[in-house]
């Protein structure tokens, strides 16, 4: 005698792999959602420490008395004075890539007993130095917006106590523009010339720094959790320019946080980044991280 399933059997046997399929199916879409969630993840965490790492980079080579914040409104204070509502930090580095010759493209230091330091002459002797190499480096970092001739002028800043102000941050007047940029040109390879009667310094230092742009880290949208972070360089406020005039670099994408502040001379930058649910999910992932300055 053959014996075969029943019909309700055959249900039964139906049923079970529907259900054990639906169960498997649900695993299936999880496990998806999970790995695309931890991809999405992995690029934030990788996007969010590139970006404070460029930014660290820029700002390790600052002139740390230049260091501002600005507001969306033009109005700036000394990093150290700042808080949450000022939303662009602003500085002034040394020119790092014209140092960097063998011998160095400018030395760092006025002979202050040569004859070729001269306040009336507005001649400064600063030995070892190669200012040919100087100018063409920096022409070639700034579109030829700074070369060391007359209207192109590097900013000479001496290493001595400045307030933020004195940098020519306010645009008000391209003679008037502060004290601690001192507009220079080349004289000879190791003879520098203050071009502009008017930015005769006081006093002349042993230690300088030349510079040949400012820096300004920029939110697209100042009011707003989505934003793009900007680069700003290539502009020179010695000679009249804010970070609107020229070089203009995107960060980063989808920003819902950048916040820095200054403590003694440590910056620490928080930065927020968002996939603006890319991964279809319905859920937004963020990633915060910050990074410290020296």
């Amino acid at each position: 005698m053959k014996k075969a399933f029943t019909m309700i059997e055959l249900v039964m046997v139906i049923v079970i792999l529907g259900i054990v399929a639906s169960i498997g199916s649900e695993i299936v879409l999880t496990l998806y959602k999970n790995y695309i969630q931890s991809r999405a993840m992995n690029q934030l965490e990788i996007q969010t420490e590139l970006t404070l790492e460029q930014i660290a980079k820029r700002l390790q080579y600052r002139i740390k008395p230049s260091t501002i914040a600005r507001r969306e409104n033009g109005n700036f204070t000394g990093l150290s004075n700042s808080d949450n509502s000022y939303s662009i930090i602003e500085w002034i580095g040394y020119s790092n890539e014209s140092l960097l010759s063998s011998p160095p493209g400018w030395s760092g230091f006025i002979d202050l007993d040569h004859v070729n330091t001269n306040k009336t002459a507005r001649t400064l002797k600063t030995t070892d130095s190669n200012l040919t190499f100087t100018g063409n480096t920096m022409s070639a970092l700034t579109e030829g917006a700074v070369d060391l001739t007359a209207g192109r002028e590097a900013a000479l800043i001496f290493q001595t106590a400045y307030n933020a102000g004195d940098f020519g941050w306010a645009q008000n007047n391209i003679n008037t523009n502060g004290t601690a940029t001192i507009r220079v040109i080349r004289n000879t390879d190791d003879i520098l010339t203050i071009n502009y009667a008017i930015d005769i310094p006081t006093d002349i230092y042993e230690h300088y720094a030349l510079a040949h742009s400012a820096y300004a880290i920029v939110p697209s949208n100042f009011n707003s959790t989505d934003f793009n972070l900007t680069l700003r360089f290539n502009y020179q406020p010695w000679l009249g320019q804010n970070y609107n005039s020229n070089g203009n670099e995107v960060l980063a994408e989808h920003v819902s946080l950048f916040q820095f502040k200054q403590d003694d001379t440590v910056i620490r930058l928080k930065l927020c980044l968002h996939d603006n649910n890319e991964t279809g999910t319905g859920d937004r992932i963020a990633i915060c991280k910050e990074k410290v300055i020296y």
